[in-house]
């Protein structure tokens, strides 16, 4: 078999998930039963054979405890637990996104009314909000007039936000960002 596809097979076949009877590499294991007393510190044949005659399997729970905490219980179970517990906190996340309003120092006060009202909609929604004011041209010469916007927008958020990266230049813009209280 060429090298390539013998690499391929052997990948295939490796086994992910909690290791189970004779997969455990340990000799001996600490035992829970299934009605989840501890049984002790027994050998590796004694659990599994003990698990067997139950009609369930040797679990390792713990495998970096010394000995490794196994427990006996079904494996297709275990697994769907374990899924379940992973969905459930998969769920309970809040991802938290960045969204950004953009602006120029010449911004009239309407358009920074409008966008303003737009960050404190994202702020009260979790997300945090960065404000990049571009500089084009001569309106380098002027870095004072978006100090002020900055300033501005900082008293704008301050019920609603606080600042978590302060006004900094960046190449032709200015950069701030506000994240909820």
């Amino acid at each position: 078999m060429p090298p390539f596809k013998q690499n391929f097979f052997q990948k295939r076949n490796r086994y992910f998930g909690p290791k189970y009877n004779n997969r455990i590499n340990s000799s001996e294991v600490q035992v829970i039963d299934s009605d989840g007393q501890n049984l002790g510190v027994l050998n590796l044949q004694e659990a599994i054979s003990k698990a067997k005659s139950e009609g369930l399997d040797l679990i390792e729970i713990a495998p970096n405890a010394r000995p490794p905490v196994c427990k006996i219980m079904e494996i297709g179970k275990y697994k769907y637990d374990q899924q379940k517990k992973a969905n459930k906190a998969k769920k309970n996340q809040k991802k938290v996104e960045l969204k950004e309003i953009k602006l120029r120092p010449v911004t009239e006060v309407h358009d920074y009314t409008f966008k303003i009202k737009n960050a404190q909609k994202f702020l009260t929604k979790g997300d945090k909000v960065k404000f990049t004011i571009k500089f084009r041209g001569r309106e380098l010469q002027h870095v004072n007039l978006g100090n002020e916007l900055m300033d501005k927008i900082k008293v704008d958020m301050k019920n609603v936000g606080k600042i978590e990266l302060q006004p900094k230049f960046d190449g032709k813009q200015m950069i701030m960002v506000v994240q909820p209280v």
